[in-house]
């Protein structure tokens, strides 16, 4: 199967949040319970490195994005990664794809630091980060709740090795 990489356009909102809401649904890969607006997720996520990678017939099958880690300025050149897949495009080896392109358009926009959140139990995202050149920073224990029960966050940090 052919798939095609290109830049995330304003008519991929509906399709970039059935894919989340899968996330969510799933239960290992966000604190979020709820869908956001397509408005309230382009002011969450940064207008720049927004990629989504399309099957044969033209769906989006996963997209990834990223998002301010503060607003202040000595970190503008550090952002969180979001990537998500549809579940049936999962484990297919084309994460790698998306992950790849946004790091080197990360860089041509000035990013030195991209960081992930990962849920101890979404074993499959661990290994995919790691495999991408990720390595683990720390673990934040118990930092957030979902549905209820404490959960913990390993983070992430791949370095720019040009900037």
């Amino acid at each position: 199967m052919n798939y095609e990489l290109r830049e995330m356009l304003p008519h991929d909102e509906a399709k970039v949040l059935e894919i989340f809401k899968q996330g969510i649904d799933g239960g290992v890969a966000t604190f979020d319970t709820l869908i956001p607006t397509a408005e309230a997720w382009n002011m969450e996520f940064l207008n720049d490195c927004r990629w989504v990678l399309e099957n044969e017939t033209n769906e989006v099958v996963g997209w990834c994005a990223l998002r301010s880690v503060s607003k202040k300025e000595c970190f503008k050149g550090v952002a969180e990664v979001s990537i998500y897949f549809d579940n049936n495009y999962q484990g297919k080896g084309l994460g790698s794809v998306l992950l790849k392109k946004m790091i080197l358009d990360s860089e041509s926009h000035g990013f030195w630091t991209l960081q992930a959140n990962i849920f101890p139990e979404n074993e499959a995202s661990i290994k995919f980060h790691q495999k991408n050149g990720f390595r683990i920073v720390g673990t934040r224990k118990k930092i957030g709740k979902l549905n209820g029960e404490w959960k913990d966050l390993i983070m992430f940090e791949k370095r720019s090795e040009i900037i």
